[in-house]
This record gives C-alpha cells, sequence and structure tokens, in this order.
C-alpha cells in the first residue's frame, strides 16, 4: 500500500454526471483550494468516482487454509476489484464463534489489509447449528454480521433466539439459505433436466425460499434484522419482495455476481470451476434476480469471493469443494449485466455495491459520498476499458475463476482506501 500522499484528481466525473477536481490530504476528501502544494496531480479525465465499493460476503481462508488465500493476496484482489472494505465470513480455523477469534482476523487485517477487513461473528459454536456462539461478546467487541455461512441455522428456535438476542446490539443474522433436508450435502446442481441428465445431486429451488420463508416471519415476530445472503432463485425474490412490501420486519438479502451472469448448463462439463453453493440457476432465474437488484428488491452485490486450491477443485463434481472467484470481476459482472443493460444508473451501482453494504454492516465510515469532508475511500473506473478474464492474472493466491475467457469490463483505474491508493492501473 502506498503512503496517504496528498493528490488531486482533475477532470473525474460523479455519479450525477457532473465533473470537477477532487482534493485528498489526510484520508480525507478536501475543497481543492485547500489542497497542500506539494499535492500530486493525476489527470482523471473521462473516469468516473465511485465511493470505495463494500463486500459484505468475502472468504478470505486465514486462519486456517491460507493455501488457498490470505488476508493479503485477498485484501489485494479485493483493491484490485475497486473495494475498500470486506466482511469477512467465519468459516475458518478455528472458527470467528469466540471474541478472541473475532479480534485476531482483524488484527489481521490491519497488519496485512489492503482494504477494511471487518470480521463477521459465526452464529452457532463451530457453526454447527446446535448452541449459540458468543453473540454478545463478540457484540461488544463491535461485530455486528453473524453467519454460519456455507452451512444454515436451519433450527427456527436458534434462528429465533440469534434474531432476538442480537437486536439490542444493532446486530444483523446472515442466512445461507438451505434447507439441509431438501438440499444435502451431496447437492451441487439445480434440480431439473440438467442435473437429472448428468446424474447429479438436485439442489432443489425450494431448499431455499422455504428457508428465507420462515426466516423473514421470524425477523418479523422478533423484530431482528435479517439478512439472506446469495439468493439464487425466483422464489426467494418473491419471498423477500412480499416481506418488503408488509414493511413489518428489517429484511435485506443480496445476490452474487456469478448468479448475475452464469446459468446451470455451465456445469454440463462437470468444470468444477463452476461449482458452487447456492448451484447456477436457469435462465428464469437470473432474470429474476436481475429484476429484483434492478428495482431494489435484492439490497445489495455480494462477492461470495470464495478462492480453493487446484487440489480441493480436483474432485468428481459432486464431491469438489463449492465456490468462485468474485472480488476483481464483481464490479465488472455488474456494468456488464445491469449497466449496459439500462437496468441499473452509476448511482444504482453505488448504492448496490458501497452505500447499501456499509449500511447493513453498519460501518458508517464506508459507503459515504464522494464529497469535501468524507473519508477518501474511492474507485476510478473506466467504463470503456474491455479484456479477456485470465486467471493466470489474478491477484488471488487462487484461480477457481469462472469468468475466465469471458470478454468483459475491465473497468478499475484506480482504488482508494483512506487517502491511500492500494491499487493503480
Amino acid at each position: 500500500m502506498s503512503d496517504a500522499n496528498p493528490l488531486v484528481l482533475t477532470g473525474v466525473e460523479l455519479v450525477d454526471g457532473s465533473s470537477t477536481d477532487l482534493a485528498i490530504a489526510r484520508g480525507r476528501f478536501v475543497d481543492v483550494a485547500d489542497a497542500p502544494g506539494d499535492a500530486q496531480r493525476i489527470d482523471a479525465s473521462g473516469l468516473l468516482a465511485l465511493p470505495g465499493l463494500v463486500d459484505l460476503h468475502t472468504h478470505l481462508r486465514e486462519p486456517g487454509k491460507e493455501d488457498a488465500e490470505t488476508v493479503e493476496t485477498g485484501t489485494r484482489a479485493a483493491a484490485r476489484g475497486g473495494y475498500t472494505a470486506v466482511f469477512a465470513m467465519p468459516n475458518l480455523d478455528p472458527t470467528t464463534d469466540t471474541a478472541e477469534a473475532a479480534q485476531y482476523v482483524a488484527e489481521l487485517g490491519l497488519r496485512d489489509g489492503h482494504c477494511e477487513v471487518v470480521p463477521i461473528g459465526a452464529v452457532t459454536k463451530g457453526r454447527e447449528g446446535a448452541e449459540l456462539a458468543e453473540l454478545g461478546l463478540m457484540a461488544a467487541q463491535g461485530v455486528r454480521v453473524f453467519s454460519d455461512d456455507g452451512a444454515c441455522v436451519h433450527d427456527s428456535l436458534i434462528m429465533r433466539r440469534a434474531l432476538t438476542y442480537l437486536k439490542p446490539y444493532d446486530g444483523v443474522v446472515a442466512q445461507h439459505a438451505q434447507d439441509p433436508r431438501l438440499a444435502g450435502p451431496s447437492a451441487c446442481c439445480h434440480e431439473g433436466e440438467v442435473s437429472g441428465r448428468l446424474g447429479l445431486p438436485g439442489w432443489p429451488s425450494v431448499a431455499e425460499s422455504t428457508i428465507i420463508a420462515r426466516d423473514v416471519q421470524l425477523a418479523e415476530f422478533t423484530g431482528g434484522r435479517y439478512h439472506a445472503c446469495h439468493i439464487s432463485t425466483a422464489e426467494s425474490v418473491d419471498v423477500i419482495r412480499w416481506a418488503k412490501k408488509r414493511g413489518r420486519a428489517q429484511v435485506t438479502a443480496e445476490v452474487t455476481p456469478h448468479h448475475l451472469l452464469l446459468d446451470t448448463p455451465h456445469v454440463e462439463t462437470y468444470d468444477t470451476t463452476f461449482k458452487v453453493n447456492p448451484p447456477l440457476r436457469p435462465s428464469e432465474h437470473i432474470e429474476a434476480l436481475r429484476e429484483a437488484l434492478a428495482d431494489g428488491t435484492i439490497d445489495i452485490v455480494g462477492t461470495d469471493h470464495a478462492p480453493h486450491t487446484v487440489q480441493d477443485k480436483d474432485h468428481p463434481f459432486d464431491v469438489a469443494s463449492p465456490g468462485m472467484l468474485g472480488l476483481e470481476e464483481s464490479l465488472a459482472v455488474v456494468m456488464e449485466v445491469m449497466v449496459h443493460s439500462g437496468r441499473l444508473d452509476w448511482a444504482g451501482v453505488a448504492d448496490r455495491m458501497s452505500a447499501a453494504p456499509a449500511r447493513i454492516g453498519r460501518l458508517a465510515h464506508q459507503g459515504r459520498p464522494v464529497a469535501v469532508g468524507e473519508p477518501a475511500n474511492l474507485v476510478l473506473v473506466d467504463r470503456s476499458r474491455r479484456a479477456m478474464v485470465d486467471r493466470a492474472r489474478s491477484a488471488s493466491k487462487a484461480r477457481n475463476n469462472p469468468y475466465h475467457g469471458l470478454d468483459l469490463p475491465d473497468p478499475v483505474e484506480l482504488t482508494m482506501w483512506a487517502g491511500k491508493v492500494t491499487f493503480r492501473r
């Protein structure tokens, strides 16, 4: 990471279509007239300034699986993708289910991070779904997002207790919605014609939507905050839309870039790069997800960046580790399927990928407008550049990149976190 030297970015375009010069000093945007005389000047004509992106759903793998990713490599990939903050999921070794474990993840971020690293606490001990983790102690330390991601909080009483317990702390339960009776550990392909033809264990869409339907009613009943992770089905969209229309529950939802772009036929080669949980879905589900992100039913884009080693993926499809890289191409995918189609404008991108995830995670200093007095977290976007995705060029330690070989936007010109340039092309 470079030092936080004063900068002046000239000719920057903002999301409202206006152009301006931006000055950065002491970690904040300042009036250009107040910029130090020795400030470096960068011509940013034609580049769009967005607030630094925030990912509510990142797997950094450290501690416990450093052969797949580390905080250093994962946050370097995040900076390359325009992110200035990531929330680190707790499926680590040891699990982030104690205040000490959460503090350790935060310290790793301070030591090695190329963006802010915010620990997510587990809902249950060991993510085993049987007994609540140290929610209060973690919350007292500042943790606000709790999840057993990779496993579903399937016990309705445990979910009720978690929502109730976290309410005074303004915490949110982020659910991996997967009914284990309808979609067990071997489920790996959307249940339908493709799964039947390939002989792969089916993952039916109702295994997701029925859990979310239960949970949003528990959120309404308890008054707790609930977030649906990586929703992938049209039925789940319907449930979230219903809950929001009622207006009685604090409910938010996310979609991943891969569920916005990639569909079930990608698994027909048995390429385990395309094994992910929840699985890729047919086109009608993708269309419902895009529509819901556009109209605000889905609040945010969460990458679910899930690095794996070659060895973890080098197995038969039904036993290979599920997960895909996402941090570096997330903005590119959103541009391709949402901006270029006219479904989302740049103000909408700033909301879904920065302001809203920061708000859900209660990260008050992120997701802020690019304006004088605000923290200098931003990404400069070149809206015209495209490139062929090459997994070998990833800043991540892993290579399970589902976008390899695709022609996509290559938008990130510069990323700045708290006034420090963390990526520059």
